[in-house]
């Protein structure tokens, strides 16, 4: 962009925000007049703050390419801290309990991402395999602290007090439009131009002057903060808080909704997560008593059936055909309009034909360029037939060439 030009605005990128509104809007109406569930007020909030863990989780793995597996921890942390506090809150004084949540939430999200430093200051000098094992094992060790601490309920739980369900999955998707938006600034802004640079080569991205250090530490922190208060809004949402939930294998499937939205996308990320929650939720309602274990498989067999659409390449030009880009891109007005459009496409580096074969390349005769060669005062010219290391000696004083 050239400098001092505005930016143009563009409706696509608020759309996911108009989404988001509109579907509380709608969701507002619904629980006003015909009335929700009870499922159904659990529902939205969980599939609220999956979405923020998403979002976070893609921040790290997907922009900044380090591969986390330590996210249930700092949702965690987040959430027993920040739950104990507003306990602490409502047990002190006569607080509104939105304020009380609202400053949960802050508190959960500052101490996790405290934690989140002081992890990531050591644990971010590893790489791929090795900074997964380190996080899995941050998380396992926060989970066995709360464990056996007596002052957070010990193996038990830690009791907390539910929030309103008419009004708590309006607090949470409010909360991620919060997210969302940081998360979205932050990416687009020079800060999120210089993550993605160390993502694709943080050797060119050292030598351009970027801070790497700084930022890897900047997005595992801002990861680990949306994390805790993703926490806080799931202990005001189930009323009791045990470390069983925030296991590996949470972790595991916080990053199986990044993988499936796309590294990367943060709109994909959100319909991943929320697919996936709801799925989850279907599923442990359906398959019950003897049944539950059959839950897991067909949770498993349901994402190798994603998997493979979206990765398959047998699948490539169904995808193509029915991209939903594709298919609500805006025709152009005026036929020079479309072919402007085209000579533009015509100009993308994977679309320019090679001005040399390879196979010319390949068979081309070398000798020529040595056959040409400018040939250096006081040298003596070797015959093309021997090497080009013997094609020029120096002519030693007293000796000639037979």
């Amino acid at each position: 962009m050239i400098m001092g030009e505005k930016k143009k605005f563009k409706i696509s990128n608020y759309l996911n925000y108009a989404i988001i509104i509109a579907f509380v809007i709608v969701m507002i109406i619904i629980n006003s007049t015909v009335g929700l569930g009870y499922s159904d007020k659990s529902t939205l909030p969980r599939i609220a703050f999956s979405c923020i863990l998403a979002v976070s989780l893609n921040l790290v793995v997907g922009f900044l390419g380090e591969l986390s597996l330590g996210h249930a921890g700092f949702m965690c942390v987040g959430a027993y801290l920040g739950c104990y506090i507003a306990n602490t809150i409502r047990a002190g004084g006569s607080m509104p309990e939105l304020l009380t949540v609202i400053i949960a939430m802050i508190v959960g999200g500052f101490v996790a991402a405290i934690f989140g430093f002081i992890i990531g200051l050591p644990a971010l000098r590893l790489k791929g395999d090795y900074l997964a094992i380190a996080t899995l094992a941050f998380g396992e060790i926060v989970r066995c602290i709360f464990k056996n601490l007596k002052i957070f309920g010990g193996a038990m739980g830690m009791s907390t007090k539910l929030y309103n369900g008419n009004t708590l999955y309006i607090l949470a998707f409010v909360v991620l439009l919060v997210v969302l938006f940081c998360c979205q600034n932050l990416i687009n802004s020079k800060h999120g131009r210089a993550v993605i640079a160390i993502r694709d080569n943080e050797i060119a991205a050292k030598a351009m002057g970027i801070n790497v250090t700084f930022y890897k530490l900047l997005i595992f922190i801002v990861a680990a903060f949306f994390a805790g208060m993703a926490g806080v809004l799931y202990g005001s949402t189930i009323g009791t808080i045990r470390q069983e939930t925030f296991s590996y294998n949470y972790s595991i499937e916080i990053l199986v909704m990044v993988v499936l939205g796309g590294m990367g996308s943060i709109n994909g990320s959100m319909i991943a997560a929320a697919v996936i929650t709801y799925l989850n939720i279907v599923l442990q309602q359906q398959l019950s008593g003897a049944l539950a274990p059959v839950k897991n498989i067909v949770y498993a067999l349901i994402l190798i059936v994603i998997v493979i659409f979206s990765n398959a390449p047998a699948m490539k030009s169904f995808r193509e055909k029915f991209n939903p880009k594709k298919l609500f891109r805006r025709k152009p007005k005026t036929p020079e309009v479309a072919e402007a459009i085209e000579r533009k496409d015509e100009a993308k580096w994977d679309r320019i034909p090679t001005k040399i074969d390879m196979d010319e390349v390949l068979s081309a005769d070398t000798r020529s360029n040595y056959a040409d060669a400018p040939v250096p005062p006081g040298a003596d010219v070797i015959p093309m037939e021997r090497s080009k290391d013997e094609m020029y000696r120096p002519i030693e004083s007293g000796k000639e060439e037979k």
